[in-house]
Parts: C-alpha cells; structure tokens; sequence
C-alpha cells in the first residue's frame, strides 16, 4: 500500500450532502482519521469546497470515493481532465467496512432512538 490520504467532510458538507448535521464534529473525526496507523495525511475538505484544488496539492495516483459520497465520478474525472490530471485512477467503494454492527454514525443514532423508545 502506497501513501494514504484522507479528506475529512467539513460538517458544513456533511450537511449540505446528507441534510443532517454530523454527531461527531469535523475535529473530531478528523482526529480520528489521523490515528490510523497507515494514514500518511488527513486534512478538512477546503471551506472553498475546491475538491480539485486538494486533489493538485496531494497528486495522488487513487482517488476512492466512499460508497455514500455524492460526488459523480464522471464529474471528477472530467475536472482532472481539465487540469492536466488524467493519469489519476478515480473509484467508487462499493461496500462499507462492516465489521462491526454500529460501523455508522446514522446506524449508531438508529441504536440509540430505538433503545431510547424500549
């Protein structure tokens, strides 16, 4: 595995994207980023929401794009395109890392309003 780079949603963005605010706020969760041991970097999306400005800054030769993430692939590969960056490989995860039954913030809320109505 070669360098791995996280991009932490702002709660802005989660916002924005999801219409809930986050449970966890962005510090923290990018603070926890940050602890995995195979996470080189981990930073907040930019407040000018230029994915592509980030994307520059890092040159990675991946991009994965979370199985919930709304950003359209094809938008993306389009943008790199257009600044040069066509050599970046762009997927989409297709399954969450499940191992744990409350591997979700939205799964960890449903535990609590249904242990909450008992």
């Amino acid at each position: 595995m070669g360098d791995v780079y996280v991009i932490v949603a702002t709660d802005k963005n989660r916002k924005l994207y999801s219409g809930e605010t986050p449970i966890i706020p962005e510090n923290q969760r990018l603070e926890m980023i940050k602890s995995i041991k195979n996470v080189k970097e981990a930073r907040l999306g930019r407040s000018d929401n230029d994915t592509l400005r980030t994307v520059e800054e890092i040159n990675p030769e991946i991009i994965f794009l979370g199985p919930d993430q709304k950003y359209n692939q094809e938008t993306l590969k389009r943008g790199l395109e257009e600044k040069g960056l066509n050599n970046i490989i762009v997927k989409r995860l297709e399954t969450y890392y499940d191992k744990y039954e409350l591997h979700s913030s939205s799964l960890i809320k449903k535990k609590i309003i249904k242990e909450y109505k008992k």
